[in-house]
C-alpha cells in the first residue's frame, strides 16, 4: 500500500490517497471476469475520489475539460448525493458516468460492472441487477462488442436474471465458430441459463474435467481500476487453465 498526497485537477484541493501495489494471490476470475475475493478486498483503491468535489478517476490530478464538465453537472452532483447506494459502489458508477459523457462507453460499463461486484458483496441483489442490465446496455451503445465481451455479456445476462436475454447472445454466439475452450464456456452457461442459475460461477467451472467447484456470491459477502479491462481478460484465463488439462 503507498499513499501519496495528490492535488484535484478539478477543484485543486488536496488530499491523501492510497494505491495499492500489487493484486493479491492470482486464481480463475468468474466467467464476468469478477476477481477472487482478495482482490476485490483491494476496490477502495482502484480509483481516486477527491473529498472536495466528488471527482473520481484512476489519478486526480489528471482531468479533461469534458470531464471537469461532467463533475459539475447536476446529474452527477445528484449521483453523489444518492444514499441509497453503498458508497464505493457510487465511486464507481460515478467513473462510469463521467467515460459515458465523454464517450468511453465500454470503460463505462466495465466501471457499472464494477459496482454490480460492489452490490454482490454487500447482499444488493436489486442494485447488481440493474447495474448489470446497465453495463450490458453500455456495451452494446459502444463500438460493437469483440468476442471476449460477447461471452461475458451472456454471463452478465444470466446473472442478471435476464435468462432469454443471455440464451439469445448465446444464440448469436453460436452461429459462429467458436474457439476451444470459448465454446466449453458458451455450453456451461446455456446449461445455467436452462437451470435458472444467477450464481456467480469462476471460469474454471466451465472447463471440465475435473470441474472446479462454482463459488457463489449468495453464500456470503466476500468483497484494478475501472478503466483498464480486468488482468489478462477471460480468454487469458480461460487457457492458461485449458492448457493445464
Amino acid at each position: 500500500m503507498v499513499e501519496t498526497s495528490v492535488a484535484c485537477a478539478v477543484c485543486g484541493r488536496e488530499s491523501r490517497q492510497r494505491q495499492v501495489k500489487g493484486g493479491g494471490p492470482a486464481g480463475p476470475p468468474d466467467l464476468d471476469l469478477r476477481p477472487r475475493d482478495a482482490v476485490r478486498s483491494t476496490m477502495a483503491y482502484w480509483l481516486q475520489a477527491c473529498p472536495g468535489c466528488g471527482y473520481v478517476a484512476p489519478r486526480l490530478d489528471r482531468a479533461s475539460e469534458a470531464e471537469k464538465a461532467v463533475v459539475w453537472s447536476g446529474p452527477y452532483r445528484a449521483l453523489l448525493a444518492e444514499t441509497n447506494y453503498p458508497a464505493l459502489a457510487r465511486r464507481f458508477l460515478c467513473r462510469a458516468m463521467i467515460l459515458e459523457e465523454t464517450g468511453e462507453l465500454h470503460a463505462a460499463a466495465e466501471a457499472t460492472l464494477q459496482a454490480a461486484w460492489v452490490a454482490d458483496d454487500v447482499r444488493r441483489p436489486d442494485l447488481a441487477r440493474e447495474w448489470r442490465l446497465t453495463a450490458v446496455a453500455l456495451f452494446r451503445q459502444g463500438p460493437p462488442p469483440d468476442l471476449e465481451q460477447q461471452v461475458r455479456i451472456v454471463d452478465i445476462l444470466r446473472r442478471a436474471g435476464d435468462f432469454g436475454g443471455a440464451a439469445a447472445q448465446a444464440n448469436a454466439l453460436e452461429r459462429g465458430a467458436l474457439p476451444e475452450p470459448v465454446d466449453r464456456v458458451v455450453a456451461f452457461e446455456r446449461r445455467l441459463i436452462a437451470a435458472g442459475d444467477v450464481r456467480a460461477y469462476s471460469v474454471a467451472s466451465a472447463i471440465p474435467p475435473p470441474a472446479a467447484r462454482p463459488h457463489a456470491a449468495s453464500r456470503g459477502p466476500s468483497l484494478f481500476r475501472a478503466e483498464p479491462r480486468p488482468r489478462g481478460g477471460l480468454f487469458a484465463a480461460l487457457l492458461r487453465l485449458f492448457r493445464r488439462r
